[in-house]
């Protein structure tokens, strides 16, 4: 394996780079070189990324890659069945159809591959790092654990844990009740010492998992919503014009709870970080909260998909307790949709959100087809609708997030933001304002000068000035002061307050600089280095699985998202590195780039196969038929 500071290749003493256009960042000369450097990986491959290719060949590129490579599906007969994991009989093993997991321990542990921490390709920093044995104490993948040595007795299969023995002490051993676990950190006094046998957790699990009951209920459509469904509001209308007697209905906009009391959320001086889909994961969230990010939100969730129980949707609404203030941003056409899962969010006390973003910025066709994302601001009554239904609903206040319109000359965020003031709905946090249109998605530079303009003029001094919040293309400290801070003092046309605020809004900027609240609140650029960078993907590497699991199916999702993370990170030069300071979002390093040492290379590479090495630095060694290509190709050329 390629040590991680070793030097990196020398470049030609008479290089002469080709002179950088406006999109490429300009590097020291002594950074570029004529051909690849030795550590990357040589054989270029063309799978989606953006490769290194001439300027001639490119192609524009937008979008997302469809039909991308997948994980080949693990059997149902190669995974142990959890109860023989837990020490506890199978309820089906005597049932008509039997167990469809194996049961047989000693054949599984036969089979068993080594720990991906383990042989000269493993990732040794992984050893002993089992991050529920850490955790909980106790392991619940047992046998199919990837780095279940630490708790497996290799002798027998069977799943260790750290109990409580007769004396009240630490031991490991096997549990007499797996499935009970008792919090030690928050049991002081001697009456909550646990009982002998009982699993020791030593930290908080992650919050905003919907009960069994509720997804039941919401699977079976017996959940007992107030709101009804607008084609059951239709149904209702045209009963009554036929002169016949419709029972009384419920509209989207009808109280479903008792009023509670709702706590705005104060933006200002605070880093934000958007709704990232895909990317924006929790395990993401965790190293942003690190860096000093003041508030997060979960990635995009369609309500339809919510309300259906669907258990991959809910996952997004997932909390680590380190998110002290937590949003959750929701997509749908219809109030209804929106009105009911706000039923939903206000009924259940194991959710805890602090607002909810409303999307009306998602380009997506699959989205905006269905009238959500930024179709929503071409149809005002379903938002007029929807935000009534909500706020009426809701302990917690909604925040609108929208684009400038749907195409870049004709913008109506301004016309859209001054209405939803005058419907004068109480709740309504603050507008977020992306400075692009729908057409745009994310191409050319966001447009400032029309979100100070919204944030002068849009809205009238007669009723309550909801804030407003820029997003775009903010990649440096320079940035905010440029972008932010200096238009935030401006005046409106008859000198009235400017509803912009000081708070900055991230996106891509904290995908490819995740360390960037930091630069934001320190007023500096940061040239960190590679170990300092690579210490943070192995942190996102515990985390990742310590959210999607340590048995090989969580093994793999982590690496996929840590690929997809890898993706945006590799467009970052370091500050030491560049001919002019800081680097601007919409520039990409040059090909051929050498870095200060051959770590800091491979993580400058735009090939997908130096991504793959530096993720089997933590997390082992890829299958030899391991195929990846990014989600989203972000504009990039190919």
């Amino acid at each position: 394996m390629t040590s991680t500071e070793s030097p990196a290749q020398a470049p030609e003493a008479d290089a002469e780079p080709s002179p950088p256009d406006s999109f490429t960042v300009q590097v020291k000369s002594e950074f570029l070189l004529d051909e690849r450097p030795s550590c990357l990986v040589q054989e270029p491959e063309d799978n989606g990324g953006d490769n290194e290719t001439s300027t001639d060949d490119r192609k524009p590129s937008r979008g997302q890659n469809k039909k991308r490579p997948r994980d080949s599906k693990i059997a149902d007969a190669d995974k142990a069945c959890l109860a023989v994991v837990r020490g506890e009989p199978c309820p089906f093993e005597k049932s008509g159809k039997g167990c469809r997991y194996n049961h047989d321990l000693k054949e599984m542990l036969a089979n068993r591959p080594v720990d991906i921490s383990e042989g000269e390709e493993g990732a040794d920093w992984l050893k002993d790092e089992c991050p529920f044995w850490k955790k909980n104490g106790y392991c619940q993948f047992g046998i199919m654990c990837r780095l279940g040595k630490t708790h497996i007795n290799m002798a027998t299969g069977q799943n260790l844990c750290r109990t409580v023995d007769e004396s009240g002490n630490e031991a490991i051993g096997l549990p007499t009740q797996a499935g009970q676990s008792t919090d030690v950190s928050s049991s002081n006094e001697s009456t909550d010492k646990p009982k002998p046998g009982t699993v020791l957790k030593h930290q908080i699990d992650v919050k905003n998992i919907l009960s069994k009951e509720t997804t039941n209920l919401l699977r079976k459509n017996k959940y007992p919503f107030v709101c009804k469904r607008h084609f059951e509001m239709k149904k209702g209308s045209k009963d009554n014009n036929k002169g016949q007697a419709a029972p009384p209905t419920v509209t989207a906009t009808t109280p479903a709870l008792p009023a509670k009391e709702r706590k705005l959320i104060d933006f200002r001086n605070k880093v934000y970080i958007a709704p990232l889909t895909t990317v924006g994961n929790l395990p993401f969230r965790r190293i942003m909260k690190h860096y000093g990010a003041d508030i997060t939100c979960g990635e995009m969730a369609l309500a339809e998909q919510l309300l259906k129980g669907q258990a991959s949707e809910w996952a997004l609404l997932k909390r680590h307790p380190s998110e002290d203030c937590f949003g959750v941003q929701i997509a749908a056409g219809h109030a209804d949709q929106f009105t009911r899962l706000a039923e939903v969010l206000a009924n259940e006390d194991n959710i805890e959100v602090d607002f909810l973003d409303m999307n009306l910025g998602c380009p997506l066709d699959l989205i905006c087809n269905k009238g959500a994302g930024a179709c929503l601001m071409l149809r005002e009554k379903k938002l007029r609708a929807s935000l009534e239904g909500m706020l009426k609903v809701l302990p917690c206040p909604v925040t609108v997030k929208m684009r400038t319109g749907w195409n870049e000359k004709e913008p109506i965020a301004h016309h859209l933001q001054r209405n939803i003031q005058k419907w004068n709905i109480d709740g309504v946090g603050a507008f977020m304002l992306h400075g692009r249109s729908r057409l745009q998605r994310y191409s050319r530079s966001a447009n400032w000068d029309y979100i100070t303009e919204v944030g002068c003029n849009s809205q009238s001094s007669e009723f309550n000035n909801i804030p407003l919040i820029g997003n775009g293309d903010i990649f440096s400290y320079s940035d905010y002061e440029e972008k932010i801070l200096k238009n935030v003092e401006k005046r409106g046309e008859d000198g009235g307050a400017n509803n912009l605020i000081p708070c900055a809004m991230l996106g891509r900027g904290a995908l490819i600089k995740p360390w960037l609240p930091t630069e934001i609140k320190e007023c500096r650029d940061w040239d960190i280095s590679a170990t300092e960078r690579l210490d943070m993907l192995k942190d996102f590497t515990r985390f990742g699985l310590e959210h999607w699991g340590s048995d090989q199916q969580g093994v793999n999702r982590t690496r996929r998202f840590l690929l997809e993370w890898l993706s945006f990170l590799h467009r970052y030069v370091p500050v030491g590195m560049l001919e002019v300071v800081p680097q601007q979002m919409n520039q990409r390093p040059p090909n051929n780039l050498c870095g200060r040492s051959d770590l800091e290379t491979i993580m400058l590479s735009k090939n997908c196969a130096d991504w793959i090495k530096l993720s089997e630095m933590l997390l082992g060694k890829v299958p030899d038929d391991f195929q990846f290509e990014p989600k989203h190709k972000a504009n990039s050329y190919k």
